[in-house]
């Protein structure tokens, strides 16, 4: 199925294509290549915006991710019963906020910005760490 990468923002120049080679790569090895994806790159207002609306954090972040499937268990892959309910979901990078702290901590942003995107697939997949149990759960 498809993976769809929007860029939204302005401020920082972003090479897609790296974006999307890396992702498949890591969509494959997930085994979820027969799902859509959306990724959507987004400045610091709008994913500001995002946070506070759905996190009632009122401050920018480097990822949200809004999965298609609820209560997934990690590690298990949905079955939907329908074609066009294979969707894992949406993924939404705050770009500027990870090229800032990619010029704060001298990272390559390329490289920071493929894993975060890869962190926000894990979350459409069921995998959460909203405490310290959750991130040692591996699944239901």
């Amino acid at each position: 199925m498809s993976l769809l990468i929007r860029n939204l923002q302005h401020v920082i120049p972003l090479r897609r294509a790296h974006l999307r080679k890396n992702l498949e790569i890591a969509r494959k090895c997930l085994r979820v290549e027969r799902f859509d994806v959306g990724v959507i790159c987004i400045n610091d207002t709008k994913i500001r915006r995002l946070n506070r609306l759905y996190r009632q954090q009122d401050k920018a972040t480097d990822v949200l991710s809004f999965p298609f499937h609820e209560n997934l268990c990690p590690g298990l892959l949905p079955n939907p019963p329908f074609p066009d309910e294979y969707n894992l979901g949406d993924i939404y990078l705050g770009v500027e906020f990870i090229y800032h702290q990619c010029q704060e901590k001298e990272e390559d942003f390329n490289n920071v910005l493929t894993v975060t995107a890869v962190h926000g697939l894990c979350h459409l997949l069921g995998y959460t760490h909203h405490s310290p149990e959750d991130w040692k759960k591996g699944t239901c």
